[in-house]
């Protein structure tokens, strides 16, 4: 229940369709935002092709505490498994896998920051991992900066996708605006 993939094998279900849950760009639990659903075994696998030699694009914004320093730049450091966790990621310099975020801030706003980020890799947690080690961790992550005072999950969104059709190579596009919560954190008078 309250999964998208249970939401869309019951769409599909009061269609009468047959349906396979083929998610191409999944994102952690509580991140908000845009994903890539293959409706076809054939798309599905060219799109994960896609994603495996990086021509999807795939943008977030994310809210910080305090002000980015320095304003933009890419975060290049590998990422492993935090050791005694199943969950947990970590910046693993000796086996780690490789992962690269670039970012920049938007805006500022009510001791907030806006940054947008740019996914280059895309491991487990790289946005949540990459923006601590940088010294500014997403508020509302329970799990790597549990600051619940303004949001209560993390504060990440998949704004957006662009690649282009797996079949008719059209280029595509699709942008998701900031949901309510995040809004409220940066609104003037929060």
């Amino acid at each position: 229940t309250h999964s998208l993939g249970n939401a869309v094998a019951w769409y599909f279900a009061n269609q009468n369709c047959p349906f396979v849950f083929r998610c191409i760009n999944r994102l952690d639990h509580n991140t908000s935002g845009l994903t890539i659903i293959a409706k076809h075994p054939i798309s599905g696998s060219i799109l994960s092709s896609m994603v495996k030699s990086r021509e999807i694009r795939r943008e977030y914004f994310g809210i910080v505490r305090g002000t980015v320093s320095p304003p933009s730049g890419t975060i290049t450091a590998p990422l492993g498994r935090k050791p005694g966790s199943i969950i947990e990621r970590t910046i693993d310099f000796e086996n780690g896998e490789s992962a690269v975020t670039h970012y920049r801030t938007v805006a500022e706003q009510n001791g907030h920051s806006l940054v947008e980020l740019h996914l280059e890799t895309g491991r487990t947690h790289q946005i949540r991992i990459h923006m601590k080690y940088l010294g500014f961790p997403l508020i509302g992550d329970s799990l790597y900066n549990p600051d619940m005072e303004w949001i209560g999950r993390q504060a990440l969104h998949s704004h957006r996708l662009k690649f282009f059709h797996p079949i008719t190579r059209k280029p595509m596009e699709f942008t998701a605006p900031l949901p309510a919560d995040m809004l409220h954190v940066l609104s003037p008078g929060s």
